[in-house]
């Protein structure tokens, strides 16, 4: 395993990390401790949660995830083998059933969501914590197309760091981080954390895939100058390149195919696109889920590659892509591919 350091800290997180949104709902309890022990027993020692998961967000299912790990953590008694990152949810119509759908980061929903989150995870503290999206309407998810709403109002970042900073002392977080954010977003949380001594974000965490290179534009440079690396989520594009969904192939069970209310990598231009990954990859000898995770895992603005998987071989396989190193002829080829398609998922 390869590990980097996380921000400006001292810590080291592999290059690999766990994701967990699938568990308690694709994934039972005890599906997600063997996923946790397996990626442990590979190196894997830096995981992502949220307080919404499972996904897709609803009721019954918010904060299972968390709750799952906070069972493998009691039973394992290896806190201080993990990096632990978790999130707080922004405001989102489909939440109301989250603080009672009132979602600004504000101090209030800052100290409930932690406290909260440290209990289903039964610890003491969480390494990274972070918003998980913002409370303006911008297009940090990686939507092109930006449409500025000048009336609308948000918690000032300072407040939000101020909370943050409360959480901090208090023991109950280490570092912050942001996701799904933008270049603006992004050199604002930096500014008014220098200009008032309070916690400096630590990483972006944003989509990013063959699929979906957006975050290229604006947000690498800042990654890379200010010391605040991309977390990759949906590096495989929900699953799409890893060619299982072409000519219909995938089983209902699959993710796409059991909630068709994904649609950001569903385009047919994305499929066109992924057919000719797809071709790369195995043109070179390659699977093509580790071509598109080792391309994810080489980038110099990306500090961590988050992977999910609903199987152990799937698992395997995604944390076995820090092993492959891509040659210069099929890095060239998959420039060439996206030179013709810049931005297949509209």
């Amino acid at each position: 395993m390869e590990y980097r350091r996380l921000g400006r800290s001292d810590v080291k997180v592999s290059v690999i990390c766990l994701g967990t949104m699938t568990w308690g709902e694709q994934n039972t309890e005890a599906e997600g401790h063997q996923q946790m022990d397996l990626a442990l027993d590979r190196g894997v020692n830096f995981w992502d949660t949220a307080e919404m998961y499972a996904v897709p967000p609803r009721q019954e299912t918010s904060g299972t995830t968390e709750t799952i790990i906070g069972t493998w953590l009691k039973s394992r008694g290896k806190r201080d083998k993990i990096v632990l990152a978790s999130k707080i949810a922004g405001p989102d119509k489909r939440l109301t059933f989250l603080r009672d759908g009132k979602l600004p980061f504000d101090a209030k929903n800052i100290s409930a969501a932690v406290d909260a989150s440290l209990k289903r995870l039964q610890t003491d503290y969480i390494d990274l914590y972070q918003l998980h999206w913002t409370e303006r309407t911008t297009n940090g998810a990686a939507r092109l197309g930006y449409e500025h709403h000048p009336e609308e109002t948000f918690t000032p970042f300072a407040e939000t760091l101020q909370a943050l900073q409360d959480q901090v002392k208090a023991g109950k977080i280490r570092m912050i981080g942001i996701s799904n954010e933008t270049a603006w977003g992004a050199m604002r949380w930096l500014s008014e954390s220098e200009r008032l001594g309070l916690p400096r974000i630590a990483s972006i965490q944003n989509a990013y895939s063959l699929l979906n290179r957006s975050f290229e534009v604006g947000l690498a440079e800042v990654a890379c100058r200010e010391d605040c690396g991309l977390l990759a989520y949906s590096p495989l594009g929900m699953g799409i390149l890893s060619g299982k969904y072409i000519g219909g192939a995938a089983p209902a069970s699959a993710r796409l195919n059991k909630f068709p209310q994904f649609l950001r990598y569903r385009g047919s231009i994305a499929a066109t696109v992924t057919e000719k990954y797809v071709a790369i990859a195995r043109k070179h000898g390659l699977d093509p889920a580790q071509m598109a995770l080792a391309y994810v895992n080489s980038r110099q603005f990306v500090t961590a590659n988050i992977i999910g998987a609903t199987t152990l071989p799937q698992l395997e396989s995604n944390i076995a892509s820090i092993d492959i190193k891509l040659s210069s002829d099929v890095l060239n080829e998959i420039e060439a591919v996206h030179k013709e398609h810049t931005y297949p998922c509209p």
